[in-house]
């Protein structure tokens, strides 16, 4: 089963808290990509899901993502494109400070 369908068949309470960017919230309520800065939404959109799915960070280590710990400050990254990242912060079972930037 791929990812894709595994996440949709799939029924998870929900672990993102806080979203920062506005835009990605939007998204991630209401499906209205408008505000999102990247061609790719529907990457983002499993991204969001995998995250929402996830009760630690190491949970995202997955094909394609690059999650990795940010140096320096408690957060991680997952890569969107070449300079875009979901980041985001962790506080027990959830998600927190949701971010969509560019950081390099």
């Amino acid at each position: 089963m791929s990812l894709d369908a595994w996440l949709n068949e799939t029924t998870f309470g929900s672990v993102i808290r806080a979203i920062r960017n506005r835009a990605l919230r939007r998204y991630f309520e209401l499906g209205d990509v408008s505000g999102l800065s990247v061609p790719n939404a529907s990457r983002i959109g499993r991204m969001l899901r995998a995250l929402d799915a996830a009760t630690r960070p190491e949970h995202l280590n997955l094909p394609g993502y690059h999650c990795h710990a940010l140096r320096g400050v408690p957060r991680w990254s997952i890569r969107v494109t070449g300079n875009r990242r979901i980041t985001f912060g962790w506080d027990g079972t959830d998600a927190i400070d949701i971010d969509l930037e560019d950081y390099h």
